[in-house]
């Protein structure tokens, strides 16, 4: 009987990263760890009031051992000798300033403190002013640079961020000599390449947050770069040409990494990408699917074929790239700067009391208040649902717009700031609790219509991530907001599967990444069905959020 080969899939979340070992012949899951960030968990490097967001590179490394190291306890014996492939997926834009042999600045010694020689957090907004600098050049410019991302470049991309970290930060000018993504770190990592000139590159990074593009023979040009600023000088030449798809294969595991991860050297590694594209190819994206990963944030990916593209160039997304998604086809990529955040924010919010006063209570033992303080806690998300779902659609007064964490589709405005309308006092937890959800579900109908009116076909929409598998009141009030149906993955494990699909192919046991999740694919575990006169409702509701939106974006122009 032909024994098993198995693939790893590496997900580098916002908060953790999860390692999951997977039958490369089935699909079936054997073992999977999740490590946080030690560091990011205890609040190091970030400072939310000026929306700074940084990541240590030892977090990372660090719960790459361990996560795998995890996931292998938990396997058979004898599963790591039948591993042949990695693949890797990691939040983006997640770039760092790195030295000559790429290094992020922040593993050597002078730096090991600095949030500037960190890892960049895809959330991080601090580089708004870079962005609009690149946007007024590129609009200027005989070539627009921006015109494959949406025709509009963001303070969560890669660019932007690298140069403020250099206006910035004096001290690692004299160091700083190139950058990199996270996506494109860990595999040269793991291989033993990470020296800028010649580590390969992310195709799904690359074009969808660096300004790449084949017709002006990759990045921006130097005399463009340097325009912006003569800070930037020579990062081009530093920097790539060529960059791949990840059904290609990075190199093997280097001796060194093998022995850490108890693993031998004969594993393939596959060129990383971005999570939420990952994410698609492990839910069998194909043409016409609206894939909607919902987490933190969403990213929403599409996989169109290029006779349905064509020439045309879709205003305000996240970027239009061959390959990204699957090699072949032109991916699209959009998505909210705010999701899951959003509530968590109200959590927050109602949290403060009992964080705030219980906490300091001298009539209730310490025990006590600790095991009550994390009981209402967990409770308030469930209750707030349970309570919210109570109330018609339609009802409630109260509408917001969910730009809390800025908007990055349509039209990628970082400074905008989230609003709440239409409170009265009889308005409650739940009443607003409420209007956040129906805020996120229409910023998702701003998505869908913005692809719709410019000729993309969505067939079916399908949503992955822990929101889509634990919050049906969430994914009803989607459904019935876009007046569509949505599958929703089997998998909560999605953008690992995808990861462990293309180190499949990067092992060389499928020839292409659609063999591999044809035989991988989990499949779907449930559909929410739209109902009618909800989504009639809520379609003048849109119109009203629309017209909420508007006056807001105007405030901020005017102010």
């Amino acid at each position: 009987m032909r024994r098993s080969k198995y693939v790893i899939g590496l997900d580098y979340g916002t908060d953790s990263c999860r390692a999951i070992i997977v039958d490369a012949a089935n699909g079936k899951e054997i073992a999977s760890a999740v490590k946080y960030y030690p560091r990011w968990m205890k609040g190091y490097y970030c400072d939310p009031h000026t929306n700074r967001y940084r990541q240590h590179p030892l977090d990372y490394i660090e719960v790459l051992e361990e996560s795998i190291r995890e996931a292998l306890s938990r396997s058979p014996e004898g599963t790591a000798e039948r591993i042949v492939g990695i693949g890797v997926d990691t939040t983006g834009s997640t770039p760092v300033l790195t030295d000559r042999q790429g290094t992020p600045l922040a593993l050597l010694p002078q730096f090991a403190e600095n949030p500037n020689a960190m890892f960049v957090l895809w959330k991080d907004h601090t580089a708004v002013k870079e962005a609009g600098e690149i946007n007024r050049l590129a609009k200027e410019w005989e070539t627009d640079y921006t015109a494959y991302e949406g025709g509009i470049y963001s303070s969560e991309w890669v660019w932007a961020k690298m140069l403020h970290m250099l206006r910035e930060d004096e001290q690692l000018r004299h160091v700083a000599y190139s950058w990199v993504e996270h996506c494109d770190w860990i595999p040269g990592l793991l291989t033993g390449n990470t020296m800028p000139e010649t580590m390969l590159r992310s195709r799904c990074a690359a074009g969808h947050k660096a300004m790449w593009h084949e017709s002006w023979e990759g990045l921006p040009s130097e005399k463009f770069l340097t325009t912006l600023d003569p800070l930037l000088t020579g990062f081009r030449q530093h920097l790539y040409r060529k960059t791949y798809p990840s059904d290609t294969r990075v190199g093997y595991l280097t001796e060194e990494w093998a022995r850490k991860l108890g693993l031998t050297t004969n594993v393939a590694v596959a060129v990383g990408a971005l999570d939420s594209h990952m994410g698609a190819v492990g839910v069998e994206i194909k043409p016409g699917d609206f894939v909607r990963v919902i987490g933190t944030s969403t990213c929403d990916i599409m996989a169109v074929p290029y006779e349905e593209m064509g020439n045309r160039l879709i205003p305000g997304i996240c970027g239009q790239v061959d390959g990204s998604v699957i090699p072949g086809m032109i991916g699209l990529e959009a998505g909210q700067s705010g999701f899951g955040d959003i509530y968590a924010w109200f959590k927050r919010l109602l949290e403060w009391p009992i964080r705030n006063i219980i906490a300091k209570s001298e009539l209730i033992n310490p025990e006590t208040r600790e095991r009550l303080i994390e009981e209402v806690s967990t409770a308030i998300i469930p209750e707030l649902t349970r309570e919210a779902e109570k109330v018609p659609a339609g009802e409630s007064t109260i509408l917001a717009t969910d730009w809390m964490n800025g908007r990055r589709t349509p039209d990628a405005n970082q400074l905008l700031k989230g609003s709440l309308t239409g409170l009265t006092l009889g308005s409650s937890a739940p009443l607003i609790f409420r209007a956040l959800v129906e805020a996120t579900a229409f910023g998702s109908k701003a998505i869908v219509d913005r692809l719709l009116e410019n000729g993309i076909e969505i067939k079916q929409v399908i949503g992955i991530g822990g929101i889509s598998l634990k919050s049906p009141f969430v994914m009803q009030t989607m459904a019935d907001v876009l007046g569509m149906s949505i599958k929703v993955a089997r998998t909560e494990q999605s953008c690992a599967f995808g990861s462990a699909m293309f180190g499949a192919v990067a092992a060389g046991l499928y020839r292409k990444v659609e063999e591999a999740q044809q035989a991988m694919g989990q499949g779907f575990v449930t559909t929410y069905h739209p109902n009618e006169r909800n989504h009639q409702l809520y379609s003048e509701l849109y119109r009203k959020y629309q017209r909420l939106g508007k006056f807001t974006e105007e405030e901020l122009r005017q102010s």
